[in-house]
């Protein structure tokens, strides 16, 4: 089995910066365990700050988190 499948916290981060990026609320995170919706809050946080500075598409590739995995 492949470690970041293992790794859920990482998936949660994921999962909330695609999330931000694609304008989503914050309310949709599926998660009620506290360790998992607070990455993935934080992932949401990073996610809509780059929406709203303008990195998408091939502007904001360089900081696309599953480039950098």
């Amino acid at each position: 089995m492949k470690r970041q499948k293992r790794d859920r916290n990482q998936r949660a981060y994921l999962h909330g910066y695609k999330a931000g990026m694609a304008g989503r609320s914050r309310d949709e995170c599926p998660s009620q365990d506290v360790n998992l919706r607070e990455n993935w809050m934080s992932g949401w946080r990073e996610g809509r700050g780059d929406q709203w500075a303008g990195m998408t598409g091939v502007s904001g590739i360089h900081k696309n988190p599953m480039v950098m995995t």
